[in-house]
């Protein structure tokens, strides 16, 4: 069983109404049912919760942490993002949505500005499997439509990904790098790019198996975690 937590700022939920109309229990529970429990024990936490939802117990009980936010960026504590980074660090996975990508944790994580061109012009997204062999492509077809999302295009300021997973195309002739992974330390990270809170992305069948998928990818592998520092010679620990 893969343990789960979706994080979302959950902002737009309490004060836009074209927001609430699409979800109105909030973004992270509209993923929480659609990405069921077929291998998942699935939990959620919010930015006004107490240490936003991610207190060291929450995450040390976390394989894979979703994450979704936009407008508050900044109201998320530093020490929150130094402990979610050390879980990642430490073997924790990572699933980073939409404007996720400006968010502390994903820029610290990447080590660059993130930036990007962007759009809110409800126009259709198609996106491109590039690598229909890598798991988080299972089950998924050569390219899907979105009817209705916003537009990110590219340069999107991100160290060259491990591996490119997806491309997006947008009707203004945009294309963006929307299906994205790196490890770091024992974590692995993936960016996947739909999800504008005023459109129906989360609902989507598609969009959510990939993240399914993207769960199964980035959970913790049970490697032996390396010791590093000073170190005896291997014949000297065997005599003991």
């Amino acid at each position: 069983m893969i343990k789960v937590t979706v994080w979302n700022e959950f902002q737009h939920e309490k004060s836009n109404a074209e927001v609430i109309a699409v979800y109105p229990n909030g973004i992270h529970e509209a993923i929480k049912a659609g990405i069921g429990t077929d291998g998942f024990e699935v939990g959620t936490a919010t930015l006004d919760q107490p240490e936003h939802g991610l207190t060291e117990e929450v995450l040390a009980n976390t394989d894979v942490l979703i994450w979704w936010g936009h407008m508050a960026h900044d109201k998320v504590e530093d020490e929150i993002v130094e402990r979610v980074h050390k879980r990642v660090m430490n073997g924790m996975g990572l699933i980073v949505l939409h404007s996720g990508h400006f968010s502390k944790i994903f820029k610290k994580l990447m080590g660059t500005g993130c930036d990007l061109k962007w759009r809110e012009a409800n126009e259709r997204e198609r996106i491109w499997t590039v690598n229909p062999a890598h798991p988080i492509a299972a089950g998924i077809p050569e390219y899907f439509n979105i009817e209705r999302e916003e537009m990110y295009g590219e340069h999107f300021d991100i160290p060259a990904p491990d591996e490119l997973i997806f491309i997006s195309w947008f009707e203004g002739g945009e294309v963006f790098r929307s299906g994205c992974t790196w490890h770091r330390g024992q974590g692995k990270v993936f960016y996947f790019r739909p999800g504008h809170e005023t459109f129906p992305t989360y609902h989507n069948e598609t969009v959510l198996q990939v993240i399914k998928n993207g769960i199964r990818w980035a959970a913790p592998s049970g490697a032996a975690t390396p010791v590093r520092g000073h170190h005896q010679p291997l014949e000297e620990i065997k005599a003991k």
